[in-house]
């Protein structure tokens, strides 16, 4: 079952979209102003958050900097009376991955959340996974407290993997999401693997090789004993 988030300060219209998803059989959690929006996505997990622009005590555009900043890449659908351009451009900036311009059919609501719903947002300005954390605008690495020695190619090898992760990524997909369409001799992935699995250590048995596919990217549970 989809898990999803309104916030929206105007009551008549978060009722009916929350009585519309119901009936579609979709869990839908409800915030009527910015900050207790922030406080629900940082305390729980969602699959798409459907969030008005314009709210009180936050509004629309600082909340999804706020989120993108924190490293959450969940897909954001704005909802906003505005249509120009450069309120779409703005809102790009800040973070959100799609626009539905009031008033709205709520069929064409719940298309868009399905859409998103199926993956996550490039938006996020930090991604995190155990003891790693880049910093996508400074193009930094750190496990734990350290940073890590990581080349311009094993920086965005390693974003492929944490913007999957625990999913394995094929050969073809890492190749694509670092050269594109215009990639290297074949022998370039695997030396490049074999150095960010030296940038990772201690920790490189996080970056598991898939036999016959590719590679994923876990968190490896401590053992204690007891």
């Amino acid at each position: 079952m989809l898990q999803l988030l309104l916030i929206e300060d105007n009551l008549d219209l978060a009722t009916s979209i929350l009585d519309y998803l119901e009936l579609e059989g979709i869990s839908c959690d409800h915030a009527a102003n910015g900050q207790l929006g922030l406080e629900l996505c940082r305390k729980h997990s969602f699959d798409t958050i459907i969030l008005d622009l314009n709210l009180p005590k936050m509004d629309g555009l600082t909340l999804c900097q706020h989120l993108r900043h924190d490293g959450d890449d969940t897909p954001v659908l704005m909802l906003t009376a505005r249509d120009s351009l450069q309120d779409k451009i703005t809102g790009f900036e800040a973070g959100t991955d799609d626009y539905l311009v009031k008033p709205f059919a709520i069929e064409e609501l719940l298309v868009r959340v399905h859409a998103l719903a199926k993956r996550r947002s490039g938006q996020a300005r930090r991604l995190s996974l155990g003891p790693i954390n880049l910093d996508l605008d400074a193009k930094e690495g750190w496990m734990g407290d350290q940073p890590m020695k990581l080349s311009p190619t094993g920086f965005k090898l390693l974003e492929v993997l944490i913007r999957q992760a625990p999913n394995p990524v094929s050969r073809a997909e890492l190749t694509r999401g670092v050269w594109g369409e215009d990639p290297p001799d074949s022998n370039s992935l695997k030396v490049h693997i074999h150095k960010l699995r030296r940038a990772m250590e201690p920790n490189d048995a996080m970056l598991i090789t898939v036999p016959g596919f590719g590679f994923s990217l876990r968190v490896i549970p401590t053992s204690s004993n007891t």
